[in-house]
């Protein structure tokens, strides 16, 4: 089982769709620092505070996009996530870096 990319310029289209689950897996300090709207934050350093709950926060068959800085911490989430049983998971690629120098230069680089 494995989990697809989706590029920025793809989650600009997609990112008002509320059908959709949107997961920020930056630190708080990051999210404050830069982050886009309807992401809900669950930074993988608080793993073990959030994991137990992952099938009533988020729902499986929903189509899951995962952001963080560059496409790395994102991607260790999609599989993680894949593991858990979640059938439709895509790993954001460049993360909210290449989202701020491609779709949005409003969004502060770090």
């Amino acid at each position: 089982m494995s989990f697809s990319q989706i590029t920025v310029q793809d989650l600009a289209q997609c990112v008002d769709n509320p059908n959709i689950q949107l997961i920020d897996v930056r630190e708080p300090w990051e999210v404050e620092t830069a982050s886009l709207p309807s992401f809900q934050n669950l930074p993988l350093s608080e793993f073990s505070q959030w994991s137990e709950q992952i099938h009533t926060q988020l729902d499986p068959e929903a189509e899951t996009l995962v952001l963080c800085h560059h496409g790395v911490r994102s991607a260790q989430m999609c599989s993680w996530l894949v593991q858990q049983g979640f059938t439709n998971v895509k790993n954001i690629s460049g993360g909210i870096d290449a989202y701020s120098a491609v779709v949005d230069r409003t969004i502060p680089r770090y």
